[in-house]
């Protein structure tokens, strides 16, 4: 009875409180989630909410969120890596939003675990892939390839993160929230000089129509309130065009869109006739593969990549214990 009656007022409370979905998405931008991260989770919690036929989740708990897991897993045939992301957003609701600490999830049909290796190109087939590429776009796959970061660590480089001189690139907020530095290809340093030349022309006229704000990192615009017009500030790959931001409503340029790379990537692909599934993640694998190969030290490529476990490079093996003193880009073997 007494439970009863504390779940009720707490629902009431709810029903006062803002819009379920406005509270997750404030909350996540409180916690500082990627944007990406933030879709992710209100699609899979507006699923869960709709697979109990709308009813509010306070009025649910852990055998609810055990039946939508199971349920993906045994009905839909999600892989695991899908169920996961399904149950920290549904975990993420209870323990951040509505402030409940479910059981332990014990009911719950794991999907199956896949072990599957990444598709790797070849040395070649990477060469001719190259050859097709153009433009500003041609410049972020072959520094993908020649780097090893993932497609948004490369289009949200800032311009104070790349140092021609030293050839180094700072990588800020990696995945795990980690900074990293990678090697800048040396054959890439003159191509990069000349976008940038080109790039602060860009800058400069923003600055003349009053759209030269980008955004920033967390608290970096509350402290340090002119940052966003500050050249060091901007994105290296910078959009065509100005868009509103989706989070702010602020009109202003963005870095280059996911999309244009992953259509870049595709089509040089095709162009080069390489019969495999090529994507921009493609390029990552093949980095550490081509490096492994050249003989470089498995721990070093694993700094490059920014794992945190050398299991995760170790994929990439089948050369092993090779040693090598130091590292050179793949891309620069390639020129």
């Amino acid at each position: 009875m007494t439970e009863t009656i504390e779940r009720n007022a707490t629902l009431a409370t709810a029903v006062q409180q803002p819009r379920l979905m406005d509270r997750v998405r404030a909350s996540l931008r409180v916690a500082h989630y990627a944007l990406s991260t933030e879709r992710t989770y209100c699609h899979w919690i507006k699923r869960f909410i709709f697979f109990h036929n709308k009813r509010h989740p306070i009025e649910m708990g852990a055998p609810e969120v055990e039946a939508f897991l199971s349920h993906l897993a045994t009905a839909e045939n999600v892989s695991a890596n899908t169920q996961n992301q399904a149950m920290h957003a549904v975990l993420y609701l209870y323990k951040h939003v509505l402030g409940i600490d479910l059981p332990w999830l014990d009911g719950i049909t794991r999907a199956r675990e896949s072990k599957r290796l990444p598709v790797v190109m070849t040395q070649r087939e990477t060469q001719a892939l190259l050859r097709h590429v153009h433009g500003t776009s041609g410049t972020i796959i072959k520094l993908l390839y020649g780097t090893g970061m993932r497609l948004l660590e490369g289009l949200r480089l800032r311009v104070k993160d790349i140092d021609l001189e030293r050839r180094e690139i700072i990588i800020r907020e990696g995945k795990g929230n980690k900074d990293r530095v990678t090697m800048l290809p040396a054959s890439l340093v003159d191509e990069l000089r000349d976008h940038l030349q080109a790039r602060r022309v860009i800058h400069d006229r923003d600055l003349s129509t009053g759209h030269a704000d980008v955004e920033l990192p967390h608290a970096i615009e509350r402290k340090y309130p002119q940052a966003g017009r500050q050249w060091a500030w901007q994105y290296v790959f910078a959009a065509k065009s100005y868009s509103t931001d989706p989070r702010t409503g602020i009109y202003r340029r963005h870095h280059v869109g996911e999309w244009v790379i992953q259509r870049g990537v595709r089509a040089a692909a095709r162009a080069a006739g390489i019969p495999k599934l090529v994507h921009p993640h493609t390029l990552r694998h093949s980095f550490a593969s081509h490096l492994l190969e050249n003989g470089s030290d498995i721990r070093t490529v694993q700094e490059l990549l920014g794992h945190a476990d050398v299991k995760t490079t170790m994929i990439y093996t089948h050369v092993l214990n090779r040693g090598g003193k130091g590292v050179t880009s793949p891309l620069d073997r390639l020129a």
